[in-house]
Parts: C-alpha cells; structure tokens; sequence
C-alpha cells in the first residue's frame, strides 16, 4: 500500500485528488494539510510514502516542504502538483530533491501514474514540462551541443543512475567502482554538458532519452 500526504491549501482540490485516488486499491490517502507547516509535522507522526505538494501555500510553501522532508526523510517520494510551468520552479524544486512535477490539469491516470513511478525510485514530469520546459534548453538550436557532448558508455552509466537518484555510494556498489571515481564521471558530465547541478543532469537524460519521464 502506497500512504500518501495532500498538502493544499484548497480543500476543493484535496477533496478532488481524495476523489480520484480512493479508486486505487493500492493508493490510500491517509492525511491531508492545508499549509506547509502541518505537512512538515505530518510526515513524522504518520508512516508516508509520497507526498503530493502545492507549491503556493501559506506558512512554508512546497519547495520549503521539499526541503525539510526530504532533509529528514530523504525516502518519502515528493511529487508537486501546481499550475506552474515557469522553468524556475521547476529547477528549485528538482534541486531541493522532489521526484514529479505535474500540472494541476493532469488526468486521473497521470497522476497514478506519476505516484507509482516515484514510489519505485523513479522520477516523473508532466508532458507540458517535459515539452515546455525541459526541452526549451535542449531543442534544436543545441543539438550541436548535444552531439559533441559525446558521452562514454561508462558516463552514460552513471547519468543514468544519478538521474534515477542514487547517491555516489550507490552508484559506486551497483558499477563495482569506487565513490571518488563515481565522483569524477561527476565532474566530467557537468563539465561535458555544461550544466551546474543534477537538475541540468536529469534535463539532459530526459531530452536524450536516457531515462523516461513518464
């Protein structure tokens, strides 16, 4: 059983997701807050698996949430639901450790979709952000980039598993390497892709279909 935690400040909308998600027999809703504080506080009374998190909310918004979740329960899964599909709070969030981002215009089965796959270590993005947004830095005018970036298959490797978010010492066991040379096929792909953190990592391992957002 996947437990899940709403947090909105719209009882409309956490009435509307209770609605769709209670016709899943492996999905149970077992908490919903209406500000980021109380989300923060129920994560350590209750036993959650995921939580789907508004970004715009009062006391401690959803990257906030994101932040101090994942800071001391870096296995919950954290899946934003919101209208916005500006590239900056997407990369905020991303950075802060969330594994879906998907639009409050999302179907029934998206979002199902979007809690299984985080639930199984996955990450999940919206079509409109992978169409809008992560591909607005990887569309054509870099395809130039793209092609020279030529990656080795040992660098692809690792990319993938950081996009699948393993830590280093995961990577390390999974490759049979050792963590600092995990560090440098680090170094390398930021250097190589011309990016500044793992955010820019995962964009480009979605745009190359290294890994499947959906």
């Amino acid at each position: 059983m996947i437990n899940i935690l709403i947090a909105d400040d719209h009882k409309i909308i956490v009435d509307g997701l209770k609605s769709l998600l209670i016709r899943e027999e492996d999905i149970t809703v077992v908490a919903e807050v209406n500000n980021g504080k109380k989300a923060v506080h129920a994560v350590s009374e209750q036993k959650i698996d995921v939580v789907v998190t508004d970004i715009a909310m009062p006391i401690m918004n959803g990257l906030e949430v994101t932040q101090a979740i994942k800071k001391d329960h870096p296995d919950i899964k954290i899946i934003v639901l919101t209208m916005y599909e500006d590239e900056q709070y997407f990369n905020k969030i991303i950075e802060a450790g969330a594994s879906g981002y998907i639009l409050k215009n999302t179907g029934h089965d998206e979002l199902v979709k979007a809690i299984h796959t985080v639930h199984a270590g996955g990450n999940y993005f919206s079509n409109e952000m992978a169409s809008k947004q992560i591909m607005r830095r990887y569309g054509t005018s870099s395809n130039s980039v793209l092609e020279e970036a030529q990656l080795t298959k040992r660098e692809i490797e690792v990319l993938k598993l950081i996009s699948e978010e393993f830590k280093n010492h995961e990577i390390a066991e999974k490759l049979f390497v050792s963590t600092r040379t995990v560090d440098t096929h680090r170094r390398n792909l930021l250097q190589k892709l011309n990016v500044k953190n793992t955010a820019g990592l995962v964009k480009y391992a979605i745009a190359k279909g290294i890994i499947d957002p959906y």
